[in-house]
């Protein structure tokens, strides 16, 4: 038999549009019975699920795929694979959970025990009663949506743990994991990678004369300013108390030391109002780069910006120094040490 496209199968039925859980719930019916795909349809069409109908399992697999179904019913007898083999591929190869409801004439325990080892959620014999179909499609979705209420949760607390809780930048372990991502990148494809650390000049005097919660505005408005002054390619962060990081791909140091002190003077002309005192902010960075064929480990060059950033410390602050040559086998070429 010739095998058709998944999408000639698919049947949208009128949602309820009073409940919107039920109206992105999507049901998979796979089933080789023309017969039994109308019953499964006439039972749960009017409960306003959007039904997904597929053949045989490759149908099954590739309509999977198009559509996105929280919920599968399949027929243990297909012409092409089994009901048990299209659960243990959908195991396989999805991240995301999806309830599988095996259909299945034979009540024999050993087989209801295969499906359920594949991968099947739950089954249900033919004949079936439309009561308890409804009924089990219900626990489904149930199922389905606690799994995608807690994969919400998970992805929420992945964020969580990679933001800083003041700032609302990305903390010191999301800066090392894209910067060693960048630094491979860099290693391979020969583009150049740079790390500037930004430290807050006297900050502890704004905290003992105006108080923490100034302290914090000034933190939340240097975010502010890294954010806005930072392309979606690169990455700004705080890595703790009053530093900050800024990683910059593709570049060069002429465009680095402009895309820096752009930041550096606009905190540097920040004005900032506490209790009728006018406070004024400024900030001192050190830049290390690579570039070559030999990355070096993140931690040294966090090593080498922060004896540069120490370095504009000496020479009096509000101002940012390079570490150079770049660290690489080709960073020679980039010339000696500038300063701004």
């Amino acid at each position: 038999m010739r095998r058709k496209h998944a999408e000639q199968y698919t049947a949208v039925v009128p949602a309820d549009t009073t409940n919107p859980v039920r109206e992105q719930f999507k049901i998979l019916v796979a089933d080789d019975s023309r017969i039994y795909r109308s019953l499964v349809e006439k039972v749960l069409a009017p409960e306003g699920h959007t039904l997904v109908f597929a053949e045989n399992g490759y149908e099954a697999l590739e309509a999977m795929a198009i559509h996105q179904p929280s919920l599968l019913i399949s027929d243990w007898e297909m012409p092409d694979i089994t009901g048990p083999e299209l659960c243990r591929k959908i195991r396989l190869d999805q991240e995301r959970y999806i309830h599988i409801i095996l259909l299945t004439s034979n009540t024999e325990k050993d087989q209801i025990i295969e499906g359920l080892a594949a991968g099947a959620d739950d089954y249900l014999t033919k004949p079936f009663h439309s009561g308890e179909l409804l009924a089990r499609v219900g626990v489904g979705r149930r199922v389905a949506e606690l799994h995608r209420q807690i994969h919400a949760k998970n992805l929420l607390l992945e964020q969580l743990a990679r933001t800083d809780s003041l700032t609302g930048l990305p903390n010191r372990r999301a800066i090392e994991e894209w910067t060693m991502r960048e630094l491979s990148g860099a290693e391979r494809h020969g583009f150049s990678m740079w790390l500037a650390i930004a430290d807050l000049d006297h900050f502890k005097k704004i905290n003992d004369s105006c108080g923490h919660e100034a302290g914090d505005l000034v933190l939340k408005r240097f975010a502010g300013i890294l954010k806005a002054n930072t392309r979606s390619s690169n990455m700004c962060g705080r890595i703790g108390g009053e530093e900050f990081v800024i990683a910059l791909s593709h570049g060069d140091r002429i465009g680095v030391e402009t895309a820096v002190d752009r930041i550096r003077r606009q905190l540097e002309a920040e004005e900032f109002l506490f209790d009728g005192i006018v406070v004024k902010a400024t900030a001192s960075f050190g830049i290390a780069g690579f570039r070559g064929s030999n990355a070096p480990v993140l931690d040294e060059l966090l090593r080498k910006a922060d004896e540069a950033l120490y370095r504009a410390k000496r020479e009096g602050r509000n101002r940012l120094e390079f570490s150079l040559p770049l660290l690489g086998d080709v960073g020679a070429a980039d010339g000696g040490e500038t300063t701004s």
